[in-house]
């Protein structure tokens, strides 16, 4: 790392994650918060950011444009402004941190776009402990395949109350770990009523939504006779913060591509 801190802009300043990014950006002496982003419809447009997020003046304030060259940019919003966001990186060049679940199909593709000319890191969850239970989901998945009994795979997730979309990004991307290496084809999200016999082909999910929980996720492989259950818990939002601020520190030493936090933690 070099001895001149990293100019970091995040979009998202005044959200719930992007006011902990700005908190933890102004703590770290790699870093320097060169831009606090919001939409330009925003409140708190004009306030300084270190204020918003309880760190004290540290005169930025919030604004809706990406004016200063920046070395990195990490995105902390919501699906909906990915735009405003992804256009200006990829026609300048800007290493981005992509952290905001819950994009279409269409909007994946855009990103992936992008990337053919820009360094992106791109995750379902910034978490060190989740990709690391990640990379266990994808060994307990690779061994318990062949099992004659058959597995049953469940996906249990809780988040707190303000969370829009359901299942997580999170938990989807647990499923689709499972079942790249068990080859599930179903996807059922709860039940009720009569569904019969569970069978083998499925992967179920189910979404609690519960006062101010940050995220839990738990992978229950059911065998007969045993069970496996690996679980990650989130405590504090700065889980998640930490792992962007490690994926910006990351992504401006790579040329253009799209990577994932495997790529960051080396796993």
């Amino acid at each position: 790392m070099s001895d001149t801190p990293l100019n970091i802009a995040v979009n998202g300043a005044a959200g719930r994650m992007g006011q902990r990014i700005v908190a933890l950006t102004i703590a770290d002496k790699e870093l320097n918060l060169a831009t606090a982003l919001e939409h330009a419809t925003n409140p708190r447009l004009g306030e300084d950011a270190g204020e918003v997020c309880g760190a004290g003046t540290c005169g930025v304030a919030i604004t809706s444009q990406l004016f200063d060259r920046v070395d990195a940019v990490i995105d902390f919003s919501l699906p909906e402004a990915l735009d405003s966001i992804l256009v200006p990186c990829e026609e300048r060049r800007i290493p981005l941190v992509i952290a905001t679940t819950g994009y279409t199909d269409e909007q994946r593709e855009q990103i992936a776009s992008a990337a053919q000319s820009t360094p992106i890191v791109m995750a379902p969850s910034m978490s060190m402990a989740v990709n690391l239970v990640m990379k266990l989901v994808e060994d307990a998945a690779r061994v318990l395949r062949d099992n004659t009994d058959g597995v049953d795979v469940e996906i249990i997730e809780r988040h707190h109350r303000f969370k829009e979309d359901a299942p997580s990004g999170t938990a989807l991307h647990f499923g689709k770990i499972v079942a790249e290496q068990m080859g599930q084809e179903s996807h059922v999200h709860g039940r009720e009523g009569r569904p019969g016999q569970r069978p083998h082909n499925e992967i179920g999910y189910h979404a609690l939504r519960t006062g101010d929980n940050v995220g839990e996720h738990t992978i229950v492989f059911g065998m007969l006779g045993e069970t496996i259950d690996l679980t990650v818990r989130g405590h504090t939002r700065d889980s998640y913060a930490y792992g962007a601020l490690a994926a910006a520190k990351y992504v401006v030493t790579q040329g253009a591509g799209l990577y994932s936090m495997k790529d960051v933690l080396g796993l």
